[in-house]
This record gives structure tokens, C-alpha cells and sequence, in this order.
């Protein structure tokens, strides 16, 4: 019985094409293990502070334990690009190129916003997810009702009204962590409000299978994570 355990377990580490999904880019520290198009399990953690250095390399040797799976078995790992939290996203995106460096494994990234996205189903309508910057800005884009990309990516700033032509036109729903300070500011008919705050490694599994099956691939040498940081300004000080 113990060959012939061994011999399925070969087997399965050879068809299946395991993935690891890390996200990092918020308060949120997410985890997930796929299966081919499957998310066999997904370990997360959104705590009021960054607690990513202490839990997530936590959290990848558990799922892979659990699983008794080692680094090696996984066929790709994939990160959560941004835009988000600075020092949220080189923690992820630092320790995805450390496990696929060391196990010679293809790294593939994600939008933080487009997995986001996809946490919303509807049957028609636009998708607005939004991710705090500070104090009235937001990084957001625009996706319709099939999740395809309708606006890319920008840094908005909430009271100059940044979504009134989509508002105009259909039902919008916003989710991500900045849904409190958005509705305070936008108030429309067409305006609905999801209670879900977080990216997750869940929906990131999803996106990453795709871009496996295509090889869709990043270079592990030059790889950055997506910060846009030509929208943070520094006001000049008075003297």
C-alpha cells in the first residue's frame, strides 16, 4: 500500500499544476494553494496593522505542509503586482521572487485592482474596485459586468467626481478598503457599495492559471511591483 500511495502521488505531481498565490498589496496577508484551475485552500490574515513580514512565510509553510507539498512540486508562483500598500507589496513581491528563484519555478503577476474585480458578479453594470491611497485619493479602475478592463488604472481623487460619466450610464459597484470615505463623497443613484475590503490570494489563483496556461510570464531579474508613486506629491513646507 505505501508504493502504491507513492506511485498516485508521483503521478499527481506531474499532471497537476500546482500554483502558489501570494497577496500583499493591503492589510490583507493572503495565501492560496491552486490546483489547476481549483483553489484547493486559501490562508489569510487582515489585521488593523501590516503583520505581513511575521505571517507570511507562516502561511506558505502551512499550506504547503498541509498538503505535503515542498516548493519544488509547484509548477509557478504568482504575485500581486499593485498598485497598494508600498511596503505590503515588496514583502510579497520579494519573498515570490526568493521561492521562484530558488526553485527555478516562472513568477507571474497580477493586477492587485483586476483580482479585486473580480470579487463582484453582475449581470450588467461596471465593477469599480478601489484601494486607499490617503486622504481622498484612491487607486481605482473601471471594469464592466464580464470583468474586462474598461479604464486602466488610476490615482483619483474622490471629490473631483472621477466616476460620473460611468455613474451617468449604468449601475456602478465599488468595493476595497476606501468604500467608507467613498461614500461620503459619492452620492448617486447608480452608486452601490460592496462590503467585501480586501484583495485576496483567492481571486488572484483564478487570474494566474490563465496566465500560466499562457505563458504569460515575468522576468524575475527586473520585476517591480506597481506602486504609482509619481501620484504621491510632498507639499513644500512654509518657511
Amino acid at each position: 500500500m505505501p508504493a502504491q500511495r507513492a506511485g498516485i502521488l508521483n503521478i499527481d505531481l506531474i499532471m497537476a499544476d500546482y500554483i502558489l498565490s501570494i497577496e500583499t498589496a493591503t492589510k490583507n496577508c493572503s495565501v492560496a494553494l491552486g490546483k489547476n484551475e481549483q483553489v484547493l485552500e486559501t490562508i489569510e490574515y487582515a489585521g488593523e496593522s501590516y503583520s505581513h513580514a511575521e505571517k507570511l512565510h507562516v502561511f506558505i509553510d502551512q499550506i504547503l505542509a498541509q498538503h505535503q507539498l515542498k516548493i519544488q512540486d509547484l509548477k509557478a508562483v504568482a504575485i500581486s503586482m499593485g498598485p497598494g500598500s508600498y511596503t505590503g507589496l515588496r514583502i510579497g513581491v520579494s519573498a515570490a521572487k526568493g521561492l521562484a528563484y530558488a526553485a527555478e519555478l516562472p513568477l507571474i503577476a497580477v493586477s492587485t485592482l483586476e483580482s479585486l474585480a473580480h470579487k463582484v458578479n453582475i449581470k450588467q453594470g461596471y465593477i469599480i474596485p478601489l484601494i486607499d491611497a490617503r486622504r481622498l485619493e484612491v487607486y481605482s479602475a473601471v471594469f464592466d459586468a464580464s470583468h474586462h478592463l474598461i479604464r486602466p488604472v488610476k490615482a483619483d481623487l474622490l471629490d473631483q467626481n472621477p466616476y460620473e460619466e460611468y455613474l451617468a450610464k449604468k449601475s456602478c459597484v465599488f468595493i476595497g478598503d476606501a468604500i467608507e470615505k467613498t461614500k461620503t463623497v459619492i452620492q448617486h443613484p447608480n452608486a452601490y457599495f460592496f462590503s467585501e475590503k480586501y484583495p485576496s490570494a483567492q481571486e488572484l489563483h483564478t487570474l494566474a492559471y490563465k496566465k500560466f496556461l499562457n505563458k504569460d510570464f515575468e522576468n524575475l531579474a527586473y520585476f517591480e511591483p506597481f506602486y504609482l508613486k509619481d501620484f504621491i506629491v510632498t507639499r513644500k513646507k512654509n518657511i
